[in-house]
């Protein structure tokens, strides 16, 4: 009789607890705004940064032991500024919200800094790989523009979090994003400049010095995209809201690292993402430009499955609501790393393993057949893998503040970047490295001249067989992932309640009355705690 009893009493927890879910469920969101968070997430692809390492190397020509200088002295100073930063912004409370005013007022200089970037080989021209002054003048721009990149990387983050208190209006938000930039074509300017610099290389476009045309290439795309995908974060800035009320109470920097180690969820994402950044990825571009002269490759390879990008966002709700999130995040992540296997052994088919000649790696056409295949399952999983990691990482916020009482979406942010940055700045510095020791020659690609059997493997090799292999232990933690299912639902019921007593005493109450609601708010969390922990 008392099992009878406490099963019925568990099944109308249950059934409480998935109706507050679905009557809070509602937008929260309004169109103008709406459309706004798309300009803004579209302005973060908006550019042609997946040409960056060739325009340092090749078109600035900033010598690769002078880049690894670089490389290592960035590294330490993002570690460094990260903690700070992220404690500065977890700390602020303003009319305009938590993380607002850092996206308003770096808009600009962020967008100038961009620009002088790409300006490089127009205010260095002539100047040799050695040259001091070009030399000190980019890894000046390199130190600044990291410390106003942290600033906007936290804050874009945390108002991602904050800007609506229910999770599905969320995925609602993140999946039109996606599915509105991929359709309408984010990657346009990536897409024209790949098109213009395979026509210089073919020698379509002809001049009497190609290393003018490449250099204007880059001048004009990357100046164009840094103040067009600028405009458009500011026109979504100016329009957003947070609506995720903070605690009265600002959290300690040592409330900040707590809060890290004792939401398991973040932690297991930090952990996965800590191991999956020391792969030693190389850069396909570098291989279809260097190897095969056809950067648009991409292009092409992509023409089978541009239709399924759309498609691939329809069956996310599905997804979510039949398949733990661990199984969906391990799949759509490590994909890629499990289908370059198979293109590294089909590319060394035919090559002479001693010389490293040969092989159809270095041929267009079979490779144009393997890397089309390749698209089409990739493009299958693409919409899950655009929106379940930056849910899973919202949700994980949210169980902070469901446990501990508080958000602290800056310093957690910054901890689980900054696991990932240690790997990614090592993982660059011997990627870097790699290059020199395979003799890759700078200047072989404004010339018109070949990289040599040797180089040209290695280029192939690092963009397929190395990062599948060295990028594959992120899968371990994500196995204990368990915020899934009905502890998931419970939490979200609760938090309603919580933010719903919180805004009601702040429309109407005293700051007096305000403290005195999360002080309550903070003792029910603390009664709640062991509940909590066995959840």
């Amino acid at each position: 009789m008392a099992e009878d009893n406490k099963a019925t009493e568990n099944n109308e927890i249950k059934s409480d607890v998935q109706s507050q879910f679905k009557v809070a469920n509602r937008r929260y969101v309004g169109t103008k705004e709406t459309v706004g968070f798309v300009l803004w997430d579209a302005a973060q692809s908006f550019h042609i940064n997946v040409y960056s390492d060739r325009f340092i190397t090749n078109i600035v020509q900033i010598d690769l032991s002078l880049q690894m200088i670089e490389q290592s002295v960035d590294g330490v100073w993002d570690i460094v500024n990260d903690i700070f930063m992220g404690a500065i912004v977890d700390r602020t409370r303003t009319r305009y919200g938590k993380f607002r005013p850092y996206l308003l007022l770096l808009a600009i200089p962020g967008m100038i800094f961009s620009c002088l970037y790409w300006l490089m080989p127009l205010l260095f021209a002539g100047r040799t790989s050695m040259d001091l002054t070009k030399f000190i003048f980019y890894f000046a721009l390199a130190f600044i523009r990291e410390g106003v990149g942290t600033f906007q990387g936290i804050a874009r983050t945390g108002l991602l979090s904050t800007i609506t208190p229910h999770p599905i209006d969320r995925t609602r938000l993140i999946t039109l994003a996606n599915f509105a930039s991929g359709t309408f074509g984010e990657k346009l300017p990536q897409q024209i400049t790949t098109i213009i610099l395979d026509l210089i290389d073919n020698n379509v476009f002809k001049s009497a010095s190609t290393n003018v045309l490449y250099k204007w290439t880059f001048v004009g795309m990357g100046v164009f995209t840094s103040l067009v995908s600028g405009l458009m974060s500011m026109f979504f800035f100016l329009n957003s809201r947070e609506r995720v009320m903070q605690s009265v109470d600002r959290p300690s920097i040592r409330q900040g690292f707590r809060s890290i180690f004792n939401n398991k969820p973040i932690l297991l994402l930090t952990l996965s993402d800590f191991l999956s950044s020391f792969s030693l990825s190389g850069s396909k571009s570098d291989y279809y430009i260097d190897v095969l002269h056809f950067a648009s490759m991409t292009l092409v390879s992509g023409i089978a499955a541009a239709p399924l990008s759309p498609v691939s966002y329809l069956y996310v709700p599905w997804l979510r609501e039949h398949i733990p999130s661990k199984w969906l995040y391990i799949t759509t992540k490590y994909i890629s790393e499990f289908e370059n296997i198979f293109v590294y052994l089909f590319g060394i088919i035919g090559m002479d393993r001693k010389t490293k000649h040969g092989g159809f790696y270095q041929q267009r056409g079979p490779m144009i057949v393997c890397m089309s295949i390749y698209e089409v399952i990739w493009t299958l999983f693409y919409g899950c893998k655009s929106v379940i990691g930056t849910e899973m990482y919202n949700e994980s916020m949210d169980y902070c503040e469901w446990k501990n009482g508080y958000r602290t979406e800056a310093m957690t942010s910054v901890a689980k970047g900054l696991a990932a940055k240690v790997a990614q700045k090592v993982s660059s510095l011997i990627r870097t490295a790699l290059k020199k020791w395979v003799n890759y020659d700078q200047s072989a690609y404004i010339n018109g001249q070949e990289q040599s059997d040797r180089v040209k493997y290695y280029l192939f090799a690092m963009f397929t067989i190395i990062p599948s292999v060295t990028g594959s232990l992120g899968i371990i933690p994500m196995l204990f992932y368990d915020l899934d299912g009905e502890k998931k639902k419970k939490m979200y019921a609760d938090l309603m309640e919580r933010r719903a007593k919180m805004q009601k005493t702040a429309n109407s109450g005293s700051a007096e009355d305000l403290q005195k609601a999360n002080e309550e708010h903070m003792a029910s969390v603390t009664s709640g705690s062991d509940t909590t922990s066995k959840s």
